[in-house]
């Protein structure tokens, strides 16, 4: 059995780090709170450009742009979002398992696949394993701008133009709740599965032309794309990190407990047994 010492050691340790789990789990509630509100407050201006894009894309057959047209996949693209920071529960390890399991299904080799890292944590995951990373980012805020991100969202439309990938996959995790978050998988390019407008539209006039407005309208969009996960993901973070706290808050209380019992039945056994020696003392000398 453990000396009271280490028990009153570990009692007092695991109180620290329940402090700890208690303030992180505190921060990360109010960082959700405002992932919440940047996450749904993004969501009207995706609405409405994706009814404008959609707008143009299926108003007239004469319109046509490379980001809208499938062409033969010789390399895939994959832009996984995930953190910077661990602490999060199964956040990043389900993120980056779905990643890993859809590239062995889909590639034969290295070479036909390409992964853009928003997060550290992603980057050294696929770093590690030698998969080609062809560009990352990390350190990005908790409450991120689109300008925080504008370089590698650009520099990835980029590359679809040019050719470096042919298809472009996003997976991030989905917000639902804070109990809740889901791994999703979302195709940005190209962009051949937008749907079609319904018969409730808006009516647009264009200036100076549909052509022209969808040149510099789709590239936005899709960098529009990547952000809003980005904002979602942002969410799922910090509710799963918020979780996460709370857990470990509730199982340190639970050690401590159990120390605590363990504790006082040692220093019960201690003067149980040095009230036996006085006895035992006491008898001898009589």
């Amino acid at each position: 059995m453990a000396s009271l010492r280490e028990i009153q050691s570990r009692i007092t340790s695991t109180k620290k780090t329940s402090q700890i789990t208690k303030a992180m789990q505190m921060v990360s509630a109010a960082k959700l709170s405002r992932a919440e509100d940047n996450a749904r407050a993004f969501v009207p201006y995706m609405e409405k450009i994706q009814e404008v894009v959609t707008s143009i894309a299926h108003g007239s057959e004469d319109v046509s742009h490379p980001m809208l047209e499938s062409r033969p996949v010789k390399r895939t693209g994959y832009l996984v979002i995930t953190s910077d920071r661990g602490l999060a529960g199964p956040y990043n390890s389900s993120i980056l398992r779905a990643v890993h399991n859809k590239i062995k299904e889909r590639h034969q080799s290295n070479d036909e696949f390409s992964i853009i890292a928003i997060g550290r944590m992603g980057r050294d995951f696929f770093v590690k394993r030698d998969m080609n990373v062809i560009l990352d980012i990390n350190g990005l805020p908790d409450q991120p701008l689109f300008a925080d991100i504008m370089e590698i969202t650009s520099k990835a439309v980029g590359m679809f133009s040019d050719g470096t990938f042919d298809e472009l996959y996003m997976y991030y995790s989905h917000f639902v709740s804070a109990m809740t978050q889901e791994v999703t998988e979302k195709k940005i390019l190209p962009l051949s599965d937008t749907a079609k407008p319904s018969s409730l539209r808006s009516t647009y006039e264009y200036e100076p032309s549909a052509e022209a407005i969808l040149e510099v309208l789709l590239p936005q969009y899709a960098e529009s794309l990547i952000y809003g996960a980005l904002l979602d993901g942002k969410a799922s973070e910090h509710a799963a990190r918020m979780t996460a706290m709370k857990s470990a808050t509730d199982n340190a209380s639970d050690i401590i407990d159990e120390l605590t019992l363990s504790f006082n039945r040692a220093r019960q056994a201690m003067i149980t047994q040095e009230i036996t020696e006085i006895v035992g003392g006491v008898a001898a000398l009589e």
